[in-house]
């Protein structure tokens, strides 16, 4: 009798993905504030994309990217394991990170601009954490399009995994230094090690096994006034209290000022 060899440890075909794709309930900030142990998901918000008229529209999160032929083959994360930016602002298994302290237990601190963090991610899985890093490029390791900085996720912590959130106005910069971050606002976020800011490709594609997605690298992009470009923007989003499985970007906005006014002159407020 032939020995039946698929079971729950086996996954192959869609298995996999349904761990990756599972749905997650991400942090909610009742201070409105960032804070170590906080499970968020990391935004490229949306902009107008005018260096390449091809490009990847919408919110991107930052996901992971498995190897489709290795993810298959095992129920574990794979490492190292790759990086992408997916238009979801869904938060699942593959997209949710957790704040960590990168010194000492610090669960439940508000996390400040200047100060050093690591991110976390497991998957879906329950038994590894995988952390944001990267490294110089090396001509043996860069990123798939643009040779640029590679990032990924490894499971050690080290220097290379330390990462810093930097206000997004550079005028108030220094003045915003050790300030607590508020959740769900732009921001940059900085790699330790190489100084070299978190950023999204749009018009450079990634064929992963989810779909097309956008390359994901560390390298500063400054406009002729030395500002960082809307490709190293950053919103660390948190959880929406009136809903499970959404987000503070979910939340209807409130009208302007000036329409608010002209409403309430009409009597429509």
């Amino acid at each position: 009798m032939a020995q039946n060899l698929y079971g729950p440890r086996v996954r192959i075909g869609n298995w996999n993905e349904d761990i990756y794709l599972e749905e997650m309930q991400l942090s909610i900030s009742e201070d409105g504030f960032v804070h170590f142990g906080d499970a968020v998901m990391l935004l490229n918000p949306s902009y107008p994309e005018r260096e390449a008229e091809l490009c990847l529209p919408g919110d991107l999160s930052l996901c992971m990217t498995p190897d489709e032929v290795r993810a298959h083959l095992s129920d574990e994360l794979e490492v190292p394991c790759g990086l992408s930016a997916a238009p979801t602002r869904l938060p699942v298994g593959r997209n949710t990170f957790t704040i960590l302290s990168a010194d000492r237990d610090a669960i439940g601190q508000v996390l400040r601009y200047g100060q050093d963090f690591c991110l976390g991610i497991t998957g879906g899985f329950e038994n590894k954490m995988l952390y944001l890093s990267s490294d110089h490029r090396t001509l043996l390791r860069s990123s798939k399009k643009s040779w640029l900085q590679e990032v990924y996720l490894t499971d050690e912590v080290s220097q290379r995994s330390r990462w810093q959130a930097v206000f997004l106005d550079p005028q108030l910069r220094l003045e915003q230094e050790g300030f607590p971050i508020q959740a769900n606002t732009k921001i940059l976020i900085y790699h330790c090690h190489t100084n070299r800011a978190l950023a999204v490709h749009r018009q450079l594609f990634l064929r992963t096994y989810f779909g097309k997605e956008a390359e994901v690298v560390a390298h500063t992009h400054l406009d002729s006034h030395k500002v960082e470009k809307p490709k190293n923007h950053w919103i660390l989003v948190t959880g929406n209290p009136r809903s499970d499985m959404s987000t503070m970007l979910d939340l209807p906005k409130p009208p302007a000022e000036d329409t608010r006014a002209m409403e309430q002159a009409m009597g429509l407020d």
